[in-house]
């Protein structure tokens, strides 16, 4: 009777793993068939890219000035069938596609160019100007690959519509004004993006890359781009003539003094195995040869990955500041005053659970082969603000190779540096860059849909 039992148990384990195996057969078939389906859309669709991309490239527009691209980026949404907010948080766009019942993914493109000549000579090369926040005429490019991910929003947004028969839910697609002056995310979230539309499970967004080949993409579990903070300090003395300098109390020698010793926070102050960048950018100070000025001004950047890292830089450059100075003789009157900008940018963290996840999904749709994993970077983005809300939404945000292959070997046999991002010279080349980005994030959204 035992024995029976056994082999009921037996026969029971053997009818399920065999009912499993049926099911992981028959959902991998389905898994292989929707690829195969992105793969032809996105194929057919490039053409009608490759238009609205070379047309957000030739017509940029800096942060807080993205009038026309929202208006394109909300036209193109509401072509394909979303339900379009414009003007949310400044010039942001929010497009929501309701499809029935299931998850919530939000894709986010931002929008903004920076004031950079384009020396490019590409046959669409950007040749606007526009006036800054100042009121100087400033030349406009796309020079950070901005127009890149608006065309892979849109691209990704056609494809899924396309498929809207195999998978329910909603799609949040955004294009977010201000990144580059670290304003855009916050605005939009202030304002309500996830209170007044319906609140993402996972938030996915790309960034163009100038040292990956074009075709590949790349993927960075937890910290992929860095905390950002810009830091103004004012140094002040007693200015006089040149000729007399025991007389004064010398601004630019004293600001002097504090470049030097800032050097040693990173390893003297915060650890060596805590990645930390002080880099003092500018030094503005006097109007002539022989006039000891009054005042000199230090604009700095800060980077971190870690909070506490930037807390205590932040804390020592304060201390070290203000004892330089009172060494110095200044009087407690005339103590350098140190302004932190408020609206810093935080580190982006990639969810290591969901990157692992829709890495897997790019090797499927575009071979291993073409997918990596990358090293952090010091740069900053603000689509990081997007999972420090109190939601904890899982967030993600990974690299697309623009770079020309053969471009990018032969740089690196002559050991040359490439043009980088912000770069007079930045020029992706549109179609593998396009077509690779379209790709991987429609099947990671499509993954998120079907498997929540």
């Amino acid at each position: 009777m035992k024995k029976l039992i056994d082999i009921q148990r037996i026969l029971k384990f053997i009818l399920f793993i065999l009912a499993f195996s049926i099911q992981v057969h028959v959902f991998a078939q389905k898994h292989s068939v929707l690829l195969n389906k992105i793969d032809k859309i996105v194929e057919k669709e490039y053409s009608y890219l490759d238009g609205l991309y070379k047309y957000l490239h030739k017509n940029p527009e800096i942060s807080f000035q993205e009038k026309n691209t929202a208006k394109r980026i909300a036209q193109e949404l509401k072509k394909i069938g979303f339900e379009v907010t414009e003007n949310f948080g400044g010039f942001g766009v929010v497009g929501v596609f309701k499809n029935g019942s299931g998850p919530t993914i939000m894709v986010r493109a931002d929008m903004d160019a920076l004031p950079v000549k384009e020396l490019t000579g590409l046959p669409y090369a950007s040749t606007k100007t526009t006036k800054d926040d100042l009121g100087n005429e400033v030349p406009v490019m796309h020079a950070c690959g901005h127009d890149i991910h608006m065309s892979v929003l849109i691209g990704t947004a056609k494809t899924l519509v396309a498929l809207k028969s195999s998978w329910k839910g909603t799609l949040l697609f955004i294009g977010q004004p201000a990144e580059e002056r670290s304003g855009g995310a916050i605005a939009m979230l202030k304002e309500g993006l996830f209170e007044k539309f319906p609140r993402p499970d996972y938030v996915l967004s790309v960034h163009s890359s100038a040292t990956i080949a074009a075709g590949k993409v790349g993927y960075r579990e937890g910290a992929a781009l860095a905390n950002v903070d810009m830091v103004d300090i004012f140094v002040y003395g007693e200015g006089g003539h040149g000729a007399y300098p025991h007389t004064t109390k010398d601004p630019i020698v004293l600001a002097s003094r504090i470049v030097m010793s800032l050097q040693t926070i990173v390893s003297r102050v915060i650890s060596p195995f805590e990645p930390a960048v002080v880099t003092v950018g500018a030094f503005h100070a006097g109007t002539k040869h022989n006039i000891i000025p009054g005042q000199a001004h230090l604009q700095l950047t800060l980077r971190s990955y870690a909070d506490e890292v930037r807390n205590k830089t932040i804390a020592e450059i304060r201390r070290m500041v203000k004892h330089i100075a009172i060494s110095a003789g200044i009087p407690e009157n005339k103590l350098p005053k140190i302004k932190i900008r408020a609206e810093y940018t935080p580190v982006t963290l990639n969810d290591a659970k969901l990157t692992r996840r829709i890495k897997k999904v790019a090797e499927s749709m575009i071979g291993k082969e073409n997918v990596s994993d990358t090293p952090a970077v010091m740069a900053g983005e603000d689509f990081g603000r997007f999972g420090r809300t109190d939601a904890k939404i899982p967030i993600c945000l990974y690299w697309v190779g623009t770079v020309d292959p053969k471009k990018l070997a032969e740089y690196k046999k002559a050991n040359k540096q490439l043009p980088s991002l912000h770069s007079a010279y930045f020029s992706p080349v549109p179609e593998p860059s396009i077509k690779a980005g379209v790709k991987t994030m429609a099947a990671s959204v499509l993954d998120l849909l079907l498997n929540k």
